[in-house]
């Protein structure tokens, strides 16, 4: 048995993930979570505590218990128009519990972290595809509250033996191509998942927020990453900090951008259901075009993703929804199928399920 990890949030969709493959690598992983977005059921692996990173006393006693060997820090929250109405909230769960994390690591002699970021600490980029050294200059409450808490990361190394690597994700989509794991949340507001639902009739439309973007069809572009080659990219980055290598962050996406219109459309494709879309105002702290460039966690780690592609991507999104409402045994044998075959196969039992 390798090591003793902690995940915190990895109840969660992105966490629920990574514990899955540390467990499979031979991990004792041990899930920290308040279960407020997540679920017990998605947690495949190792032992799940229930209890939120604001309670310091409980996390003191959690890591007296255990004596880990690295933190994995995914608890968070993450939707943007939400922190821009709720800004504190943001504040608070991100940035003061990861403080609270911090704290405990330190007195508790935990030198590993792996911090979930985000590409929203770019804010509106100059640069596209965007490197890891670009100007972090976050347009909302959501992406401040990543950086500051990037900020605590980096101000404690310098002055302790802590070594980290921060993961910035851009869009993360799909589902675990098993079948075992997928978004749990009733009400995801991600575009690949809204879509997914209005296919399904679980959403009466799919909004577009914003057509006047400078971008080729007005609408917003996002790089879009599979959730299981996001997980491995994690596990790359535990055991890069396992053979004693230097702290880094690392953009985690795929250099390849895609407009809300062409995702709209190629979920229509593959569904076979032409879903009603509603044209709205843009929504405030969205960017107008944010892409990944991946070539530093390639070329340091050695990632090597296996779904970069947006078919596939909404393929076992589709697929997972689809189980979830009983329309299939199996929908994760299309993978193997030619996309035509694929298609008319989700086609064939939405339209038997209507």
């Amino acid at each position: 048995m390798k090591n003793t990890i902690l995940v915190t949030g990895g109840a969660g969709y992105i966490g629920s993930h990574v514990v899955r493959q540390l467990g499979e690598a031979g991990y004792n992983v041990v899930v920290y979570d308040n279960c407020s977005t997540g679920s017990r059921t998605s947690v495949l692996h190792g032992k799940l505590v229930i209890g939120d990173l604001a309670d310091s006393e409980h996390l003191y006693q959690l890591f007296a218990t255990y004596k880990f060997s690295a933190v994995l820090h995914f608890a968070a929250s993450l939707i943007v128009p939400e922190s821009v109405s709720h800004p504190l909230d943001y504040y608070a769960n991100n940035t003061r519990n990861t403080l609270n994390l911090l704290r405990c690591c330190h007195v508790m002699g935990v030198n590993q972290i792996i911090f979930s970021s985000t590409a929203a600490v770019y804010g509106e980029t100059t640069e596209n595809p965007v490197t890891e050294s670009a100007a972090t200059l976050p347009i909302n409450p959501y992406g401040r509250s990543k950086l500051m808490s990037e900020w605590l990361i980096k101000d404690y190394a310098e002055s302790s033996s802590l070594r980290y690597v921060i993961l910035r994700y851009f869009n993360v989509a799909g589902a675990e191509p098993g079948g075992r794991l997928g978004q749990m949340s009733t009400n995801a507001t991600h575009l690949i998942r809204a879509a997914c639902d209005a296919a399904l009739k679980r959403k009466p439309e799919v909004r577009i927020y914003g057509t006047d973007f400078p971008t080729p069809d007005g609408t917003g572009i996002r790089d879009y990453i599979h959730v299981e080659d996001l997980a491995t990219a994690h596990v790359d980055a535990l055991r890069y900090l396992e053979q004693g290598h230097e702290s880094q962050i690392f953009n985690c996406g795929y250099g390849q951008g895609y407009s809300v219109r062409q995702v709209i459309e190629r979920v229509k494709a593959i569904s076979g259901v032409d879903f009603p879309v509603i044209f709205a105002q843009r929504r405030l702290g969205d960017p107008a075009c944010v892409t990944a460039c991946a070539d530093k966690i390639r070329q340091v780690l050695g990632w090597q993703p296996k779904y970069n592609d947006l078919d596939k991507i909404i393929y076992t999104t589709l697929a997972w929804e689809m189980r979830r409402d009983g329309l299939v045994m199996n929908p994760f044998s299309v993978m193997q199928r030619h996309s035509t075959d694929m298609d008319k196969s989700i086609r064939d039992r939405l339209r038997k399920a209507s």
